[in-house]
């Protein structure tokens, strides 16, 4: 897990920091939840690059499968404003195997086509990752995941996308609400030894 410390201008006594993590701690995280409902939760930030807020929004009908008949994506109704129009409404990529546990979460819960998954505050989902994350500390001892947010796992959906499988910026940015290139900058960061190790060997001579 690599940390990343940067003061903001509002309380530079009280830096914030930004925590990157790999597949593997991911994972650790994941597997911390407190309930299905946690993880689903985390997958949905992790995995389809919602906001806190945004996974309070999404319903049954939000989810589509795909022209292909075999993937899905999922409408986020109002994501963050950034122009001072309310929000804009995207569609994120939405895992196959995360669009059957959403189908199954919403059926074992009598949950309607047009209730939200996880009607709470954001606030309440925040508090559930960071719960998630203090387990995981339990499990480990690494101090690191006490610095771990939901945005983190934002982080995370648009580092691993960005540097690690190197995607198509302009997809990302789609799929992730990002309105420009400035506003993905943040979500490059430094790639991993193994990245570092890999492109090195698409180029290596012998």
């Amino acid at each position: 897990m690599r940390v990343e410390t940067k003061a903001t201008n509002s309380n530079v006594e009280n830096p914030r920091a930004k925590v990157y993590m790999t597949d593997e701690e991911y994972r650790i995280l994941r597997r911390s939840a407190e309930s299905n409902r946690d993880e689903l939760m985390i997958r949905l930030c992790g995995q389809a690059g919602l906001r806190s807020f945004e996974v309070t929004q999404v319903k049954p009908k939000h989810v589509r499968r795909a022209k292909d008949g075999k993937h899905y994506f999922l409408r986020v109704p109002r994501g963050k404003d950034t122009t001072g129009t309310g929000g804009k409404t995207r569609d994120t990529f939405l895992p196959r195997d995360l669009e059957t546990r959403l189908h199954r979460f919403a059926r074992d819960n009598g949950i309607d086509e047009n209730e939200a998954y996880f009607p709470y505050s954001a606030r309440w989902v925040q508090e559930r990752v960071k719960m998630a994350a203090e387990n995981a500390y339990g499990e480990t001892g690494d101090e690191d995941w006490l610095k771990v947010s939901s945005h983190d796992l934002r982080v995370y959906f648009g580092h691993t996308l960005l540097v690690e499988e190197r995607m198509n910026p302009e997809v990302v940015m789609d799929v992730g609400g990002w309105e420009d290139y400035e506003s993905i900058k943040p979500y490059l960061g430094k790639p991993s030894e193994e990245n570092i190790i890999n492109e090195f060997r698409r180029v290596e001579r012998t």
